[in-house]
């Protein structure tokens, strides 16, 4: 698996992203259900980037990291990711001073089904297949080729990218760097497989409880137009928040590394993001070409 093929596997998923949407235009549906959204979602992700993995052809174990952690690291895994909650709801924040809030537009279309049903497709089906995709795949096709610097920054990238939507995009591409520095500490693919399957988590637990305990909350939200005066102090306020909380997230990365017995990796990572700028080629004609579709689509849908 080198850059070449993980390119080609991330414009596969750009590809098949409009191909579908073509598809469902030429047969007139109007709309599709939430949960089959999410899967086609879903597979036109992982299913482009196995085809990669298969083009390479490379062992599928040799590339997917699925290795243990112990149980102390698990539970610190799940401390990174309360601690990265500030910076992706600054971002958040930020992005929504320029566009609409995605996320809240889905909201009313995931309460019309049952609780369960939504976590797991949104909480355990989503998370595994875009890890495996991203972190598994994608990176690994780029830290083969490319120094890890170039590596994590451009797989995070991508990932925020595939979301198609400027308001995703700058926290996914954060989550992005911290889930694949997260999987180098560990050394397991498992590690951002878990805080991704818990970031999405609490969103829909907090979204079902509002649901049925608050209503007025959710009402709020949907009716509330938010403009600068609203989202300043909240931009301030999370501004102090991100800070603080990524530099202990960045304590927690240290301790996840000597407690799974990565520090020489670690080092050697470190060693690598320095002299990024002189290893390895990691961009080509595909990735081109993916990204430039990408952008021109989010302008336009911000335009729109």
């Amino acid at each position: 698996m080198n850059y070449r093929k993980a390119s080609w596997g991330f414009l596969g998923m750009v590809l098949t992203h409009f191909a579908v949407i073509i598809a469902l235009l030429v047969a007139r549906v109007a709309s599709i259900g939430m949960v089959t959204n999410l899967f086609l979602s879903e597979m036109m992700i992982v299913l482009p980037a196995f085809a990669a993995l298969f083009a390479s052809r490379e062992r599928p174990d040799r590339v997917l990291c699925f290795h243990g952690m112990k149980f102390t690291s698990v539970l610190m895994v799940v401390v990174f990711t309360f601690l990265m909650e500030p910076l992706t709801t600054l971002l958040n924040a930020i992005s929504m001073l320029f566009v609409d809030n995605a996320v809240m537009d889905m909201s009313n279309l995931a309460l019309e089904y049952p609780f369960p049903v939504m976590l797991f497709m949104m909480a355990v089906f989503g998370p595994v297949c875009e890890e495996v995709a991203f972190r598994g795949i994608l990176y690994r096709g780029y830290l083969k080729s490319g120094s890890a610097l170039k590596a994590v920054l451009l797989s995070s990238l991508l990932f925020g990218l595939i979301h198609m939507n400027f308001n995703q995009a700058p926290y996914a591409f954060a989550l992005g760097v911290a889930m694949a520095l997260l999987m180098e500490a560990t050394g397991s693919l498992w590690a951002p497989v878990l805080m991704h399957m818990v970031f999405n988590a609490q969103s829909v637990v907090r979204m079902y409880v509002y649901d049925r305990f608050f209503p007025w909350i959710l009402e709020e939200q949907a009716q509330q137009i938010m403009g600068p005066e609203e989202l300043l102090p909240t931009i301030c306020l999370y501004l102090v928040l991100a800070l603080v909380c990524t530099a202990l997230a960045g304590c927690v990365l240290v301790w996840l590394c000597r407690n799974e017995g990565r520090q020489e990796y670690v080092r050697w990572l470190w060693r690598e993001g320095r002299e990024g700028g002189r290893k390895g080629r990691v961009v080509s004609a595909p990735l081109v070409v993916g990204m430039v579709i990408c952008f021109a689509y989010m302008i336009l849908l911000a335009l729109l």
